[in-house]
This record gives C-alpha cells, structure tokens and sequence, in this order.
C-alpha cells in the first residue's frame, strides 16, 4: 500500500515562504498523480494543487496561483510545494494524497492520504 509523509510545515510570518515535501513509499510515487489539499478550521477542505505522474500537466487553485509551485522528483519518491508570499489566510493543515489507481488523474479518486503538516501564516 501506498503510504505518504508530508514534512515542512511550521510557522512563518506573512510574505514569507516555506516549502512542503510529501515522500511516498510502499509503491514507486511516480505512478501517481499527486494532489495538495488544505484544511482551515472550520473549514472545508480544498485541493490546492496537483500534479501529473511524469509531472507535464499541473494546476493551482485561484487562491494560490502565481504564489505557489508544485514539482516532484519521482527518482527521490517526493513531490513538494513550494509556497512563497504567504497570506494569513494560507493558514492550515497541508496533505499530500493520491488516487486509488495508478496513473489516474489528478485529483480523481483520492484513495491514499498523508497525516498532514501544519502551516501558520502569522506576525
């Protein structure tokens, strides 16, 4: 079974950037696509990013484009998120999670899922 790890997460004031890396094992990661989701509190929880399996097709939410960058290193089994500008609002719990078949695409049947990272956005 597929398992993932997500690490980086932590405090950082507004306009400050961390990078968040999700590291699979079990199965080579680079069979799947890979999605970043986010969950506030009180708040539904939002796919934030995904990426491909060979990594050629990715997408952000409105809310991140232009701030954040999705990219893996399939030979490492990691993708990351680098976040770069980051907003009070950007505030959550971070997962990596990935489809239940191999090679689906992003975002399509999200079967595996990490225990998440916690991001702070705050002076």
């Amino acid at each position: 079974q597929l398992q993932l790890v997500e690490s980086g997460g932590g405090l950082v004031q507004p306009g400050g950037s961390l990078r968040l890396s999700c590291v699979g094992s079990g199965f080579p990661l680079g069979w799947y696509s890979i999605g970043w989701f986010r969950q506030a509190p009180g708040k539904e929880r939002e796919e934030v990013s995904c990426i491909s399996v060979r990594g050629g097709s990715t997408r952000y939410a409105d809310s991140v484009k232009g701030r954040f960058t999705i990219s893996r290193d399939n030979a490492k089994n990691t993708v990351y998120l680098q976040m770069n500008s980051l907003k009070p609002e950007d505030t959550a719990v971070y997962y990596c999670a990935a489809p239940g078949q191999t090679s689906a695409p992003c975002g399509v049947g999200m079967a595996y899922w990490g225990k998440g990272t916690q991001v702070t956005v705050s002076s």
